[in-house]
């Protein structure tokens, strides 16, 4: 916003007289006001005092330091351009010296509208536009976008293909919680880390690149199966980079958690209860940190998780610590399901055989003018889906990834929305810096591993 600043022969512009402009930004409602104009029970809503309220007690707002005077506080931005705020993520503080009284999110920048974007592409081209949300597990959005359209057509899944996709989300939840670990590490002070976790997570990706033709962005999971089969080779590929990662984990446990400076810089700090986590429906690692064993795949399983052994990994304290272990011991525990889809793979089709979803062999296309018919429809009209509402959850990196998908029995979903992790944890950063440090405000964002293609999406 454009205006007069209010000395108009000094302007911070370093243009003078009546004429001097200064550009200010404001994000308005989004933005955190100074104490003086804000309410009291906007107050409590931004430290989070109401979570832990018995319903009817009313709040003493000397409790929540409102007879601090706009003097003694000052409000300060952090990002969106901050490298250490995991893409364009806005943190407004306001401090006590160095202490935080309040956190508040900004988010919008990166807004692409996607769940709107998905009401003009077909079921088919929709994988193609939610794979790009969250970038660092693109694998998890097309599952569960497939998941929910193949619940709306009533479609049984051959085995093969259930299999095929436990491995690729499982490979793609290694790789993100790398990308974690290292980002994390950097943040922290400890350059190792994130040279090791780009290391380990690029095998990942290039099996990737050998089995979807994109080290990203993949399109390959999509509704009626995968868009191939698996590679030849595949099982050694794989068992590589279990025997590779597996080990490393417990370089990483070494490099990192007995460290002195790495522990003072995460014990105690950003810490959450159970309760808390639980009232801002907060799930994934942040919730298991602070010992609730919720995991969709042991609680809700699909796919073929209930045929796995696994152990749902928890905290105890809730605080930057316990998200640290919680993620590098689901490393481990995700090779251990990989190890176990090897020994398990089944020999069949890898995508439904119903020629209302699924086009025709490429080899038939060249033979048969039908052939070649079916699969130009399939691809420029797409399929129609039966009416019905369907909500359908699986556990991402971050925590539940939904999909809630409306079709009118058109190839277009009428509505879609997703129900990313990323902005819902994020709504736990205000209650995790209250009281905290401003140096604290980096390792706390990171230990909530925000995605914002997934926030903004």
């Amino acid at each position: 916003m454009t205006g007069h600043h209010p000395d108009p022969e000094v302007a911070p512009t370093g243009r003078t007289g009546p004429d001097a402009l200064v550009l200010e930004t404001s994000e308005s409602h989004q933005g955190l006001q100074p104490r003086e104009q804000t309410s009291p029970e906007e107050l409590r809503r931004e430290v989070g005092a109401v979570l832990r309220l018995p319903e009817g007690v009313s709040v003493d707002p000397t409790n929540i330091d409102v007879e601090r005077s706009d003097d003694e506080t000052m409000i300060i931005n952090m990002g969106p351009q901050h490298p250490s705020t995991h893409g364009v993520l806005r943190l407004m503080f306001e401090l006590d010296g160095e202490t935080v009284l309040r956190t508040k999110p900004v988010i919008g920048y990166l807004h692409t509208g996607m769940e709107k974007t998905a009401e003009e592409l077909t079921y088919v081209q929709g994988c193609t536009n939610v794979t790009r949300m969250d970038y660092l597990s693109p694998l998890h959005n097309e599952l569960v976008f497939s998941l929910a359209t193949e619940a709306l057509l009533g479609v049984e899944m051959p085995p093969r293909s259930d299999w095929i996709r436990m491995l690729l989300v499982e490979l793609n939840r290694v790789s993100s919680h790398l990308m974690w670990m290292a980002t994390n590490g950097m943040d922290i002070g400890s350059t190792s880390m994130m040279i090791y976790g780009f290391r380990e997570r690029e095998m990942v990706l290039a099996f990737f690149e050998k089995t979807t033709g994109l080290r990203m962005n993949h399109n390959f999971i999509r509704p009626g199966g995968t868009a191939a089969d698996l590679p030849d080779g595949w099982e050694d590929d794989v068992m590589v980079i279990c025997d590779t990662i597996l080990p490393r984990c417990d370089e990483y446990d070494e490099l990192m958690t007995g460290q002195p400076i790495f522990r003072r810089r995460t014990e105690g700090v950003g810490a959450i209860t159970a309760e808390e986590a639980l009232a801002l429906s907060l799930t994934g690692p942040i919730l298991r940190s602070t010992g609730v064993p919720w995991d969709l795949r042991r609680a809700m399983p699909y796919l073929r998780y209930d045929e796995v052994e696994f152990d749902v990994i928890v905290g105890t304290y809730g605080d930057n610590f316990d998200r640290y272990s919680v993620r590098l011991n689901e490393i481990r525990e995700s090779i251990r399901i990989i190890r176990q889809i090897v020994e398990k793979m089944p020999a069949g089709d890898y995508r439904v055989q119903d020629r209302k979803v699924t086009p025709p062999p490429r080899g038939r296309i060249d033979e048969s003018m039908e052939a070649l018919i079916h699969h130009f429809k399939t691809f420029t009209e797409g399929f129609r889906v039966p009416s019905g509402e369907v909500y359908v959850a699986t556990e991402s990196p971050r925590g539940e990834l939904g999909c809630y998908l409306v079709s009118d029995g058109t190839p277009n979903p009428y509505r879609m929305h997703i129900r990313g992790p990323s902005f819902v944890n994020l709504q736990a950063m205000p209650l995790m810096m209250r009281g905290g440090l401003l140096a604290d405000a980096v390792a706390v964002c990171s230990s909530i591993d925000p995605v914002m293609g997934e926030v903004d999406r």
